[in-house]
């Protein structure tokens, strides 16, 4: 594809998919969106569109943002279905890189690159379009997206042939269910050892247990701001389960996961499937004897 792109198709406008549709017309292009909750395409000024066909029929360049690979590959066989050969499908979402092998060969088929393309950094990093991409597929198909990702996306790696964008994704989305999980007993503990927290994560993050959910998530957590917006336990707990399936085809043996599918599983048992991850200090504190790690107040 050699044309300037002004025009992108965006399907799946929620929490991320959203942000980014809204970064893309921020910066001057025509957005044709579709997502099944009605008024979400114009409500992130995108042009509505009636179905993932219809996006398809109006773009040449199309960015996918879906829940996994079960919702992606339905969406994907309608695109394939009336594309015009030299269409780039880039899948944003968290999927299985077996999938996304699959539909890589069968867009091929048709003339059409498909790229694999997760994402990093959450909702905060999608509204300041600073975002991670771990892309796998053709090079030469990411090289010529320059333009529609740089409002989105601080930095894009090349991770290697199709599926290698989504692997590289769960890896990282494998350590981030870890240290969240683990970070939130260990803010639980604090809290019902009598510990000041805030003073507790200064220690933590000038030491060795320092991680990425007590620099960036805990410090507000504990002012009880959950930073609302983010990726939800329901989404981590499929996003862990991915990662086990990953490691099984790999052959490589998990003997971590279980900590975080119990963790988010239990928040979703908890009711706060839908809710951010972050909530799943709640659910720990619930079974602990209802502890919050952020003062309460009235």
């Amino acid at each position: 594809m050699t044309d300037t792109v002004d025009t992108v198709g965006m399907i799946g406008l929620g929490n991320m998919g959203g942000r980014m549709a809204r970064r893309l017309v921020d910066a001057g292009f025509t957005v044709v969106g579709h997502d099944p909750v009605a008024g979400r395409a114009g409500s992130v000024g995108a042009e509505p569109a009636a179905d993932p066909a219809d996006v398809a029929r109006r773009t040449r360049v199309l960015l996918l943002s879906l829940p996994d690979s079960h919702v992606v590959e339905p969406v994907v066989r309608a695109v394939l279905a009336v594309a015009d050969e030299g269409t780039t499908i880039v899948d944003l979402s968290t999927a299985s890189p077996a999938s996304t092998r699959t539909l890589h060969d069968e867009a091929l088929a048709r003339g059409v690159r498909y790229l694999d393309a997760g994402i990093s950094g959450g909702a905060a990093a999608a509204e300041k379009g600073s975002l991670t991409i771990m892309a796998g597929g053709d090079p030469g198909a990411l090289a010529e997206l320059e333009s529609v990702l740089a409002p989105i996306a601080a930095t894009v790696h090349h991770m290697g042939p199709s599926g290698a964008g989504h692997t590289a994704k769960l890896l990282n989305n494998f350590l981030n269910a870890v240290s969240l999980a683990a970070s939130a007993e260990v803010m639980v503990a604090g809290r019902k050892a009598g510990l000041d927290l805030p003073q507790l994560l200064e220690v933590i993050n000038s030491s060795s247990g320092v991680n990425f959910a007590t620099t960036n998530r805990f410090p507000a957590i504990v002012r009880g701001d959950y930073l609302e917006g983010g990726l939800t336990s329901r989404l981590m707990t499929k996003d862990v389960a991915l990662y086990v399936d990953l490691m099984g085809r790999l052959g490589v043996p998990t003997l971590n996961a279980a900590g975080p599918l119990a963790s988010f599983g239990l928040a979703e048992n908890l009711g706060y499937g839908d809710l951010i991850s972050n909530r799943v200090v709640d659910a720990l504190g619930d079974v602990a004897g209802g502890v919050r790690v952020h003062d309460q107040e009235g």
